[in-house]
């Protein structure tokens, strides 16, 4: 017991002390709350909690009420995300984590009942065991897990965005036929030299979509079939670890990264439809076979004045069966008005669609001793083959973000300046583009 108790203090004074920088950019923090269980640290476990919240202007989209009342623009704070993960190794081969938490609560939504903000449930992200069969070529595990395929930002830490948020586009069936982003199934993973790759097969939940089928198609829901996916990138540079499925966003110049990856999602009959035949209509089903192929760089600059640049890449191909479009407003500050209320937009649906993002990583004295600054842009782009305007041609979604992240410490405590300027399809023969400026606060432990 007494050697615990040294292991722990120990372990404790390492993550509390100084040292070399890690990959979240701060020397303060170190490893983190990691805590070993015996002398030499084999046995241990780490725990993570963070907060994000926004405080936001919103211009509305036309005819967005808000608690009965017609609103052009908001004012809100909201938690974006407020959780805590846990995992351990009794065992170099063995491995448990257990993720929950909450997300998108504001005043008017995410609460327990659908009427208003109040007790949201606490649910579980991830809850999985793993076990290590060929040293560093192969694991698998099973359970609630986020070993996902298609791109590495559909893989992405929400710990360490390079941007203040994801474009959602990568999360392409986020809470339709997934728990957040992910699915409950068995996964494999490693690295074969520098080739890393993650496949999964998965059970797909049951739609939330009530059954509605129409002549665009919508989820299935008698889906029954196993969803197949899988992510593979070549890491040419520096090696990056997979001991978790989190993707780092930005590592703010303390690794030099350069991958290039590809992945899938595939299930079949996810999608159905109506579709007129002599006398009536009939159902058709049809598959979701989503694609990505996509570049990531983090390069440091100047090593004495600290400076990196971060880039990253993505081209998807999303079949989910005929004119497929969904709409999708993170936080909405807006109760009704119909699926194009407060800041939706047509988000992810049957197409191509184009993301990228890139930040630089100003000089160590720009702000002082500790504080850093990173300037960032990203634009969202998207075809989409159900939106089409009068005239019968598509109508892309173009979404430009702009912003800094102000880095405190490093990746654990920052504050994020975003201004948005999306889309409003509200008239889709006569677009118009409202602004949306966010002011993130998030810190993790």
């Amino acid at each position: 017991m007494k050697k615990l108790l040294l292991c722990v203090v120990a372990g404790l004074g390492l993550c509390c002390s100084g040292g070399s920088a890690m990959a979240q950019g701060s020397e303060l923090y170190g490893a983190g709350l990691k805590v070993p269980l015996n002398e030499d640290g084999s046995k241990y476990f780490r725990l993570i909690a963070w907060n994000q919240v926004w405080m936001r202007y919103n211009d509305n989209n036309s005819g967005s009420i808000r608690n009965g009342e017609l609103v052009d623009n908001t004012f809100d704070v909201g938690l974006r995300r407020s959780r805590v993960l846990l995992y351990a190794q009794i065992s170099p081969r063995f491995l448990i984590l257990t993720h929950f938490g909450i997300n998108n609560q504001n005043a008017v939504s995410g609460g327990l009942a659908s009427t208003d903000g109040k007790k949201p449930q606490l649910y579980m992200h991830d809850a999985w065991t793993e076990y290590k069969v060929l040293d560093k070529s192969l694991s698998v595990g099973a359970g609630l897990h986020y070993w996902n395929g298609i791109s590495r930002m559909t893989n992405a830490s929400t710990l360490n965005f390079l941007a203040y948020d994801a474009p959602i586009s990568n999360w392409p069936t986020i809470e339709a036929i997934d728990q957040f982003a992910r699915m409950i199934g068995i996964y494999a993973k490693g690295k074969l030299g520098k080739l890393d790759y993650r496949m999964a097969v998965n059970e797909p939940f049951l739609t939330n979509t009530g059954g509605a089928i129409g002549s665009s198609a919508n989820y299935n829901p008698q889906n029954n079939n196993k969803v197949y996916q899988g992510y593979f990138n070549y890491q040419f540079w520096d090696q990056e670890s997979n001991l978790l499925p989190y993707f780092v966003g930005t590592y703010l110049g303390t690794k030099k990264v350069f991958n290039l990856g590809a992945g899938f999602m595939h299930n079949s009959d996810g999608m159905w439809r109506e579709e007129a035949v002599f006398g009536g209509t009939r159902e058709v089903e049809e598959d979701i076979d989503l694609f990505g192929v996509d570049a990531f760089m983090d390069l440091p600059l100047n090593q004495e004045k600290g400076t990196a640049l971060t880039a990253y890449a993505v081209y998807y191909n999303y079949d989910f069966g005929r004119n497929n479009v969904r709409n999708i407003g993170i936080l909405n500050p807006a109760t009704e008005g119909g699926g194009l209320r407060g800041n939706a937009f047509p988000t992810v649906g049957t197409g191509d669609m184009v993301y990228a993002q890139a930040g630089f990583l100003l000089p160590k004295e720009t702000l002082g001793e500790k504080s850093r600054l990173q300037p960032y842009a990203a634009f969202n782009y998207g075809n989409f083959d159900g939106l089409k305007d009068s005239g019968g041609d598509k109508v892309p979604v173009k979404v430009l973000d702009v912003g800094a992240n102000l880095f405190l410490e490093g990746h654990h405590a920052k504050i994020t300046l975003n201004y948005r300027n999306r889309p409003d399809f509200t008239n889709i023969n006569s677009l118009k583009y409202r602004p949306e400026i966010t002011l993130q606060a998030m810190i993790y432990l």
